[in-house]
């Protein structure tokens, strides 16, 4: 559970290649334990990979809680021209996604933690957002994660959240809706899994 929301990785390294397929690509990436789904392409993100429409061809786009990069490198592959922002908390997970994203030869995706992003970028503004958030640091710290994310998608901007419908992804769609004043709508539910489409925020 550490590697959701602590800079610290307990679990000695292992690394390994694993072959997985985003959004109709088959590639070979480096994984290792102490980061998010290290063994497998997380059902929760196939199901997001699966389900989101293409990305525009440029733009500002970002993966939150990258883990070791299955979303970054489907916008990367998906959108070569555009600049992907990969971002998690866990120094492992930046590494294989910074590695993966060489090895695949995605030369737009940045990997950084997101505290030195905001501080490097106060105003940043993003186009388009992928995530599978990580839910189980609990409510206080997701609320604050989207809190500070969300309304930063530029007028025009999208963002696709997959949750778990277990997990509360209709209780989390409300309070987007409730609490960041963002249009929120169910786009797709699949294998216990719903996709959530997150529009800018309107003045």
């Amino acid at each position: 559970m550490s590697h959701y929301f602590s800079p610290d990785v307990p679990a000695a390294s292992e690394p390994r290649e694993i072959d997985v397929v985003l959004r109709g690509r088959r590639v070979t990436v480096r994984t290792d334990r102490g980061v998010f789904s290290g063994d497998r392409l997380d059902p929760g993100t196939a199901v997001l990979l699966g389900t989101v429409p293409d990305p525009p061809p440029t733009g500002t786009f970002l993966d939150l809680g990258c883990g070791w990069g299955p979303v970054a490198l489907a916008l990367a592959q998906a959108a070569p021209q555009a600049r992907v922002l990969a971002v998690d908390v866990n120094p492992r997970a930046l590494e294989l996604t910074r590695r993966n994203a060489a090895d695949l030869g995605c030369s737009g995706v940045e990997t950084v933690e997101p505290e030195a992003l905001l501080a490097r970028e106060p105003d940043l503004a993003l186009d388009l957002v992928w995530s599978n958030p990580p839910i189980r640091v609990g409510k206080p710290a997701l609320h604050a994660m989207l809190a500070t994310w969300l309304p930063r998608l530029a007028p025009g901007g999208t963002a696709y959240l997959v949750v778990s419908k277990n997990l509360g992804a209709d209780s989390l769609q409300r309070w987007v809706v409730d609490q960041l004043g963002q249009a929120t709508e169910r786009v797709a539910s699949s294998k216990g899994f719903r996709v959530l489409r997150v529009d800018a925020a309107t003045a």
